[in-house]
């Protein structure tokens, strides 16, 4: 009996010295993110204003415009180092569920939706490390090699447009989320002073609005490859900003945008300073 409380308090021990590196790992990850995102967003901010250097690019884009910069492969590789920890956070939510989601329908939708996210940014650091080692090449074809090969079975079109509604699905929850002003309740509000609740609630707001508006439009590209059975149709974040640019108005569209982008950097490096990280039963 004593050799099985010995052994069930050890157990309990582990957790309980787990559950630092597990918090220290999730605010690393958040704050690379941030930087991510703000780093997409000032490309795009100066390509709105005609600035050299300034392009409407997504994420693998970033990095090689990052990899030409002065120290950037130093960068690219804390960028890497970052997002694995965001990785690994995501996969612990996906699989033990700290933050207590659940394994109802929306639980389960939930659970997927952060393995997915774990996936997507570990190719992400895996691209950002292989492009600081000096072996990464020029991407963008992938994701239309990627769609033509879809497009090639019967049920292609079906996977690519629940994919694209799925994508717009999310846009409307982050949509509501920075309208609502709702993600405040993921915040250490009682450890922040007024200057950083006002950070975060004015870079959350603008920055989760902005990011909602893009993945409508990259999501609502998905369905129109579906619906047209061509996978030039499909377009990432690049994609998305790179229509902007060309509507009425395009340039001053795209500069709002880039601004709500770096505020969504600022607001998940904030997130990783402040979040409120219970670890429910888990704990």
């Amino acid at each position: 009996m004593d050799t099985t409380r010995s052994a069930s308090r050890q157990a309990k021990d582990a957790k309980e010295e787990m559950k630092p590196w597990i918090r220290r790992s999730a605010r690393v990850g958040y704050m690379a993110k941030g930087v991510v995102y703000a780093l997409v967003g000032i490309l795009a901010f100066m390509a709105a204003i005609g600035a050299a250097g300034g392009k409407t690019t997504g994420t693998s884009g970033m990095l090689h415009s990052v990899a030409k910069a002065p120290f950037g492969n130093i960068l690219l590789w804390l960028i890497g180092i970052g997002l694995i920890f965001y990785i690994i956070w995501v996969f612990i939510k996906a699989i033990k569920d700290p933050k207590n989601v659940g394994t109802g329908a929306k639980g389960i939708i939930s659970r997927i939706g952060f393995f997915v996210s774990g996936i997507i940014y570990g190719a992400l650091a895996f691209k950002a490390m292989k492009i600081a080692m000096h072996a990464g090449s020029g991407g963008g074809g992938s994701k239309k090699t990627f769609s033509a090969k879809l497009l090639s079975h019967s049920y292609g079109p079906w996977v690519i447009g629940a994919v694209g509604v799925i994508i717009i699905g999310y846009g409307i929850y982050e949509l509501y989320s920075g309208l609502s002003q709702s993600f405040m309740d993921k915040f250490l509000t009682g450890e922040m002073d007024d200057h950083e609740r006002r950070i975060a609630k004015n870079s959350g707001t603008m920055g989760l609005t902005a990011r909602g508006v893009v993945l409508g439009m990259i999501g609502f590209f998905f369905i129109e490859t579906a619906v047209t059975h061509d996978p030039d149709k499909t377009r990432g974040l690049d994609g998305a900003l790179s229509e902007l640019i060309q509507k009425p108005f395009g340039h001053w569209l795209l500069g709002i945008v880039a601004i709500g982008l770096i505020l969504y950097g600022i607001y998940q490096i904030t997130r990783g300073r402040y979040e409120h990280m219970s670890f429910g039963k888990y704990s």
